[in-house]
């Protein structure tokens, strides 16, 4: 793949995530985190699937030779979610997306740590840059006496579910030594469906139409922001191979 496509796919989908962060932002106040991963994870499938009829890939999209690796990498990507989700409800969109950048940075310290791999002086110094802007994004809510209780939990919230996202970035590492990427995204929106059905006990509600659309939009928009991020793990999946 192009460097300059592989850019360009990059940018797009990262828009298109940040469409979707405000949706589920809009719908915060009224749906609880777990019913906002049923949609978005929900609606993506349809998404997916489509694409790889398109591709005349659905035969390898649905082939898998490790289902509990599937389950495992839903079950962290769905924890990573309901965390984000919880936070957008607690926190202004521009903070929670500003410290989510701190799931690439834990994802390299976790490679470190999980997976043996060397981190260069280069790496290891944008490892120490980027912990210092989260920080400095950090200290001005956490320095401020009036910062309230949720937006703490908020903060807290977010951290987490960056530490979430670095652990499936691991994972995925691992997994699509064996399994296509095609396969890996499909699985992943399927079990964090499935996942997230069990969080209905805690108060989900029916929502109303314009809450409704907002929720499958954001299903809609995840889907193909995933999808435009395929290529990329593709050549990923033929490093690891190399590798």
């Amino acid at each position: 793949m192009r460097p300059l496509t592989g850019i360009s796919l990059k940018l797009i989908s990262v828009m298109l995530f940040i469409t979707m962060s405000s949706l589920i932002k809009a719908t915060a106040a009224h749906v609880p985190p777990g019913e906002a991963v049923f949609f978005r994870s929900f609606f993506a499938i349809p998404i997916i699937l489509g694409w790889l009829v398109l591709r005349r890939d659905l035969s390898t999209g649905l082939r898998t030779r490790n289902p509990a690796g599937h389950f495992w990498r839903g079950l962290i990507g769905v924890s990573a979610m309901a965390c984000g989700f919880a936070a957008l409800g607690l926190l202004p969109l521009p903070e929670v997306t500003v410290l989510g950048y701190a799931a690439p940075i834990l994802t390299v310290v976790f490679a470190a740590l999980l997976l043996g791999e060397k981190i260069r002086l280069v790496r290891m110094s944008a490892v120490i840059i980027g912990l210092v802007g989260v920080v400095i994004v950090m200290l001005p809510q956490l320095g401020n006496e009036s910062m309230g209780t949720s937006a703490k939990w908020g903060v807290a919230l977010v951290l987490a579910s960056a530490a979430f996202k670095a652990l499936a970035h691991v994972h995925i590492r691992k997994l699509v030594q064996h399994e296509t990427t095609s396969s890996v995204v499909f699985y992943f929106a399927v079990t964090a469906t499935c996942l997230s059905l069990f969080t209905s006990p805690f108060g989900w509600v029916m929502p109303d139409a314009l809450t409704a659309s907002q929720l499958i939009g954001a299903g809609f928009i995840g889907g193909v922001a995933q999808i435009l991020l395929i290529p990329m793990k593709q050549a990923q999946t033929m490093n690891v191979t190399m590798e």
